[in-house]
């Protein structure tokens, strides 16, 4: 053998062995919380695209993102639901003649036809690579569940000496909105060994970030337990953003030890009942901010949306500039995972400006001690506080169809006994103030953002 052959063949071995080591590797118990230490930023297709998005898309979306946003910590790209049938419409969902792609062992796989670089049984992997050479991240979106097909054609399942789909499902508790899936029974034998072989797919195809859909509502903590251990086993850091509804405060300490992030309410769209009910869900949750493992308010439906989404026509967000300045605050000063649900090279000068404020991301960053001061009368005070410069936010909202009121914090509440500095956080206006309240007169739906500094 010549030697240049035997060297190619030796580094062949070495990176096969590299590549089964990853493979291998198993995570501690809440390892996953370090992968997240700042709540996750990115872009969800979603909101514009509903079950129809196709690669040219997304990959304009990350075009866009590793331009404008990359540097100010927007990393994700996530391709959302039903990305394996080839014929879905938008405004809903084909659940008349659904045309899936899967492979021998019940795994759905990308539709070719949306998605031409998953071609030859590549899957999501070129598509992966392609965003991972622009610095940034990918992720998917799954039902829980195993798929009906695959129990109806009592498909193997990998990494079992044959058990078949048909052996671990249920029809009990199946989604109610969507019948790709049927519940997977933890407790039977292939439950887990399922799991393991679509997360080691997916490690294999280069995934990130996976948002699995209808955990929360009734709350599913055997599927949960499973898609944890499965992530652990896979020797891949995927995030796990749990999803969707109002997950229940009772099922706080479960989920904050399984996931990443979960979901506090259902979908919220471009209308303003939906941000002042998400406002009132969120405050059982404060407790529960924490590096790692994130109450999520859900996407971000500012810009472009419902290009082919589910709800309305194609429209930039029916939301007017000071409610988007208080949802844009809440989320923030919240620290929600941060996923933004237009389409983004359609972005005018106003909607990126909201994703690209310099003290604005730093706060969602680094701030810590998030809290509730008050929810009453219309009015809404939050804030929280940064360790590396001292400085303290302060979140202020007049959630009312009230057309002006006063909305205002006494400073000792924060902790400050002296003459404050000021930072209007949108605005960039600074003043201090020597008062004992820090406070403004608010229109109905607006909000200020302040940063204040002082003597304590």
């Amino acid at each position: 053998m010549k030697i240049k052959n035997r060297i190619t063949l030796v580094l062949g071995v070495v990176f096969v062995s590299i590549c089964a080591n990853a493979q291998n590797k198993t995570f501690a118990k809440e390892e996953f919380k370090q992968w997240a230490q700042t709540p996750p930023m990115g872009w969800n297709s979603w909101d514009c695209y509903g079950p129809t998005v196709e690669e040219h898309e997304v990959k304009a979306n990350a075009d866009y993102m590793a331009k404008e946003l990359k540097k100010y910590g927007w990393e994700y790209i996530v391709v959302d639901i039903r990305w394996f049938v080839e014929n879905d419409k938008a405004g809903g969902y084909n659940q008349t003649d659904p045309r899936y792609v899967m492979d021998k062992f019940g795994r759905y796989l990308p539709a070719v036809n949306r998605f031409p670089s998953a071609k030859d049984g590549q899957g999501f992997k070129p598509l992966a690579d392609y965003i991972h050479k622009k610095g940034l991240k990918f992720g998917i979106h799954i039902m829980r569940g195993v798929p009906k097909k695959a129990v109806e054609e009592k498909l193997p399942i990998k990494g079992t000496n044959g058990i078949t789909a048909d052996q671990i499902y249920s029809t009990a508790l199946q989604c109610e909105w969507l019948r790709d899936n049927y519940t997977v029974v933890a407790d039977k034998p292939g439950a887990q060994e399922y799991y393991n072989s679509i997360f080691e797919l997916y490690a294999q195809w280069g995934v990130d970030f996976i948002k699995i859909d209808d955990l929360s509502r009734p709350y599913h903590e055997g599927e949960i337990n499973l898609i944890r251990n499965a992530i652990d086993k896979c020797g891949r850091k995927i995030v796990l953003s749990t999803s969707p509804g109002e997950t229940p405060i009772s099922a706080a300490p479960h989920v904050s030890s399984h996931a990443n992030m979960w979901r506090m309410v259902d979908d919220v769209w471009d209308t303003w009942p939906h941000i002042t009910h998400l406002m009132d869900v969120a405050q059982k949750w404060y407790p529960y901010i924490a590096p790692g493992t994130w109450p999520d308010c859900d996407m971000i439906p500012l810009g472009r949306i419902s290009v082919r989404g589910e709800r309305g026509e194609d429209r930039m967000t029916r939301l007017t500039k000071d409610e988007q300045y208080t949802l844009i605050t809440f989320f923030n000063i919240f620290k929600s995972p941060l996923f933004f649900g237009g389409d983004l090279p359609s972005n005018d000068a106003f909607t990126l400006s909201l994703l690209t404020n310099k003290e604005v991301v730093k706060m969602h960053n680094e701030s810590t001690a998030v809290k509730q001061l008050f929810q009453k009368d219309g009015k809404i005070a939050v804030t929280s506080k940064n360790a590396k410069d001292g400085s303290v936010y302060l979140a202020l909202f007049n959630i009312s169809d009230v057309a002006a009121q006063n909305v205002s914090v006494n400073l000792a509440d924060l902790g400050f006994t002296g003459s404050v500095e000021v930072l209007n956080m949108w605005t960039g206006e600074k003043l201090k103030i020597s008062s004992k309240e820090i406070g403004t007169v608010l229109k109905a739906h607006a909000s200020v953002l302040y940063q204040l500094k002082g003597k304590k």
